[in-house]
């Protein structure tokens, strides 16, 4: 025998809808609620890679294509212990002109994870420090490539940055004698150090 409830407060009847109206009822209100449940979870998620990706690209710009500000950066950053080196290459391997005959390579965060996925190119932000010794190794140079989006389509968006060994600046900008060269490399990224895919 079915039991019949009435739960009121005045006129309001209390009684929950699916009780009143049907199971059906009940069914839509828990498919509304999932629906508004799984919107709020696509939005949160945009949201967070949207915040995410901003904030990558922040960090990538946050050097100007100067060479003072590179310079700075560098020794900011002290890369030499926070950076790693090339993937593939030790301190002091064999070099080739117009570098010294012995190169130590580092490359930043975003370079490096690139270079590691074999991703084809580098991305915007990535930086590469080369430094240049001679046969008997000493630090002659530091030769810097760091990729600033929009700043020379023409060659790859390279920055290009010469210093001596105490930073003093040699070259910097869109240097011919760099573009030329490592044009011959356009087809990976004008890089030599290794195959970028």
């Amino acid at each position: 025998m079915r039991h019949s409830y009435t739960i009121r407060i005045g006129n309001l009847d209390l009684r929950p809808m699916a009780i009143r109206k049907g199971g059906n009822f009940m069914k839509k209100v828990l498919l509304s609620i999932f629906l508004v449940l799984s919107l709020i979870l696509v939005f949160y998620g945009f949201t967070l890679a949207q915040g995410t990706e901003g904030q990558q690209m922040k960090k990538a710009k946050m050097v100007e294509p100067s060479g003072i500000a590179l310079w700075n950066h560098l020794k900011e950053k002290d890369y030499t212990k926070k950076w790693k080196m090339w993937p593939g290459k030790a301190a002091l391997y064999k070099g080739t002109e117009p570098h010294g005959v012995f190169l130590t390579t580092y490359v930043n965060g975003r370079g490096y994870k690139a270079i590691e996925k074999k991703a084809g190119m580098l991305p915007v932000g990535s930086i590469v420090v080369k430094e240049n010794y001679s046969p008997d190794k000493k630090l002659m140079a530091y030769t810097v490539m760091y990729k600033v989006k929009g700043y020379n389509p023409q060659a790859g968006d390279w920055f290009w940055a010469k210093y001596t060994p105490d930073g003093k600046i040699e070259a910097e900008g869109k240097v011919e004698m760099c573009i030329n060269c490592h044009s011959k490399k356009k087809d990976n990224d004008y890089v030599f150090t290794s195959p970028l895919k």
